[in-house]
């Protein structure tokens, strides 16, 4: 490796020596013979002699005009001896320019000879050959400048192609640094459209910040407007509700006093001479000082609120429960005195009949038999306090159609006709609303309800409608919403079993905290569905046939009574609502307390059911509801007691329902016993489908 290195060193050293940087034609060989000729010792040419012969002829030539020598004095060389002198092999004679060329030098030497030394002939002679030799020299000297020139001509063409070679180098270079120059001003120009173009999308962006400011502060504003708009609306309502309130302080103001005139001090019956009724009046009197002064208090301070026009119905109420005290207590008098004269009466009789009895005879065997086998039989008519609760029933619903006779009757007062459409809606859209869709919205159909029955105001359709509007918009309110739950019952649970618990729930919850809505519920189910209590009615004499199918629950139109299946429809959807009504609560309201009608109402229905002697299609489908709806919550309160009824259905009961069921009325009795079957066999009953369970109320 170091000598290699030393070499190169040397090399390097004798490239930047003197001789080295001298440049060498690399055509050297080939005028390597032009050198020689510079180079190699002075010889005579082979032409030599034909030169001395034409410089001879030509100097006796010029001699002779002269005088000083003649023709016959000239020795002229003969052409062949000049010509034989010329070595054979030689190359021809020189050309004609070269020939005048020399001749011409040869004549100036001549002239020159002349001039100087003219009788010198044979001196001349050696100056001839010298100026042959000269003039050969000077020849090849021309050759060597002909090959110089044709060498230079050589070099100024490679100079040219190198020339030609480096424009178009230099024309590619010029083309490649355009192309540069094309494509970086390309990419300076992608450059500048790419800022452009970010610039433009910063500035739609700006622009669309701008207009979703603008957007924002527009809707801050119409918010601003809307919550102006809002409170003078408020403001105004509120100045309405304080005028509504104090026209209604007069109206109650008014019947008070017309209720206390209805209490004499010095009233006596002409039946009840011993009846006082001076503490009624002084309680009276008492109650209208109270609203008076209440006015009064109002009047100074502005418009009443609220809470005293509570105080003022509160104050009604009682002075119509005092009007309702005294007449139930002169009424609770005159039937005792009734009750007492009838007895009094029916002593006299026992005393009569016990005398006729002892003259008559004894009953035979045979009578006493047949009673024996009515008395193991099934009943024919429902328990007698059953019956009584129902009519308890019917009598509070017609006192609460009685109480708002005035809406009711509301043809010609067109403010008291636009107050009962309000009410009406604002009872009945809200139970329209009720679905399983979430817990949340069954909840702010129970709030709009509960505050509708509490006299808080409520919005239905852009207004507010409250009970106040009206002395008797309670009482209407609670008929007309226990109505709307029946009909829901009828129509929407018959074709959808699973609406009755969401629909269940809410009514329980209202009626927990409003009874008055359930009794009325009770009543009207009752007369929409009599096997609800259970109650078949027996057609009396003088009823109508039409009025007897109505009375068992079908619906008549133009003397047409509708369809079997849609009346068993109906009548199922019914008892399913009053099946899920027995078992559910609402979960927000009391725990602690006890359940409006809770299961023991379901059980006392099904122990009424299975002693009433059944009917063909009826009681089968709605054994099947109730059972269905029910029957798990049943299972679980009684335990034993439910299975034996379960299994005194499958022997004893369903058999019964067979004897009175035709073939072309099977169906519903078939999935009676097949229920019935499946639950004893697995000695459980299903949940029921659609039951809500603890997760729908955290949607």
């Amino acid at each position: 490796m170091e000598s290699w290195e030393l070499r190169f060193d040397t090399l390097e050293a004798l490239r930047l020596s003197s001789k080295g940087q001298l440049s060498y034609c690399s055509r050297w060989q080939e005028d390597e013979a032009a050198l020689e000729g510079c180079v190699a010792p002075v010889e005579l040419s082979p032409y030599c002699g034909w030169v001395l012969d034409s410089l001879g002829g030509q100097l006796a030539q010029e001699i002779t005009p002269s005088g000083t020598s003649t023709p016959k004095q000239s020795t002229p060389l003969p052409k062949r001896a000049s010509v034989e002198k010329i070595p054979p092999g030689t190359s021809s004679p020189p050309s004609s320019a070269e020939l005048s060329e020399t001749k011409e030098n040869d004549h100036l030497s001549l002239l020159e000879i002349n001039q100087e030394v003219v009788p010198a002939v044979l001196s001349s002679k050696v100056a001839k050959v010298e100026g042959c030799i000269r003039m050969y020299e000077e020849i090849h000297r021309l050759k060597a400048k002909e090959r110089l020139r044709q060498r230079q001509e050589e070099q100024e063409q490679m100079v040219r192609a190198a020339y030609a070679q480096a424009s178009e180098q230099l024309k590619r270079f010029d083309e490649l640094r355009e192309l540069k120059r094309h494509q970086e001003f390309q990419e300076l120009q992608e450059v500048m459209e790419k800022s452009s173009k970010e610039a433009q999308g910063q500035q739609e962006k700006l622009k669309e910040e701008h207009r979703h400011r603008a957007k924002i502060l527009n809707l801050k504003l119409r918010e601003a407007e809307q919550q102006r708009q809002r409170q003078e609306e408020l403001e105004r309502l509120r100045k309405e509700e304080g005028q509504e309130r104090l026209r209604r302080l007069y109206s109650i103001q008014e019947e008070l006093l017309q209720l206390n005139q209805q209490i004499d001090p010095n009233y006596r019956h002409k039946d009840l001479p011993r009846i006082d009724l001076s503490a009624y009046s002084n309680r009276g009197n008492q109650i209208c000082g109270l609203v008076s002064g209440l006015i009064r208090t109002t009047s100074e301070r502005g418009f009443p609120t609220q809470a005293d026009v509570a105080s003022t119905e509160r104050a009604l109420q009682e002075m119509r429960g005092l009007i309702s005290s005294m007449q139930q207590e002169i009424t609770a008098a005159l039937e005792e005195k009734k009750r007492k004269d009838e007895e009094e009466k029916k002593q006299k009789q026992k005393e009569l009949e016990k005398k006729e009895q002892m003259k008559s005879q004894t009953p035979t065997p045979a009578q006493q038999s047949g009673g024996k086998q009515q008395k193991e039989g099934l009943q024919l008519k429902t328990e007698e306090s059953i019956m009584q609760w129902y009519q308890q029933l019917q009598d509070a619903a017609e006192q609460c159609v009685a109480a708002f006779s005035e809406i009711g009757n509301c043809k010609g007062n067109t403010e008291v006709k636009k107050i009962k459409t309000n009410l009406q809606k604002a009872a009945t859209i809200p139970v329209s609303q009720i679905s399983s869709i979430s817990g949340s919205k069954l909840r702010e159909v129970f709030d709009k309800i509960n505050n509708l029955l509490s006299g808080k105001p409520v919005q239905t359709e852009g207004q507010a409608v409250a009970v106040t509007q009206h002395p008797q918009g309670l009482e209407f309110v609670c008929y007309k919403l226990a109505e709307k739950f029946v009909r829901h019952g009828e129509g929407e649970v018959s074709f959808h079993h699973d609406s009755a618990f969401p629909i269940a729930v809410v009514l329980s919850g209202i009626w927990e905290l409003h009874p008055r809505v359930g009794d009325i519920f009770l009543a009207h189910l009752h007369k929409k569905c009599p096997y609800s209590v259970p109650f078949y009615p027996a057609r009396k004499e003088g009823t109508s046939m039409e009025e007897y199918q109505r009375m068992l629950g079908y619906e008549v139109h133009d003397s047409k009574v509708e369809e079997q299946d849609h009346f068993l429809k109906r009548m199922s959807g019914m008892i399913r609502l009053y099946a899920a009504i027995i078992q559910l609560r609402w979960p927000y309201g009391n725990k602690q307390g006890a359940h409006p009608h809770g299961l023991s109402y379901g059980w006392r229905w099904l122990a009424q059911m299975l002693n009433l002697e059944p009917l063909a299609d009826v009681t089968a489908m709605l054994l099947l509801d109730f059972l269905e709806v029910c029957g798990n919550a049943l299972m679980k309160q009684y335990g034993i007691q439910f299975w034996k009824t379960m299994f005194f259905i499958q022997k004893s009961y369903i058999p019964r329902i067979e004897a009175v069921t035709s073939s072309g009325q099977m169906g519903c009795l078939s999935r009676l016993k097949n229920f019935v079957q499946k639950c004893l066999q697995a000695e459980e009953i299903p949940l029921p489908k659609g039951i809500l369970t603890p997760s729908f109320w955290r949607t």
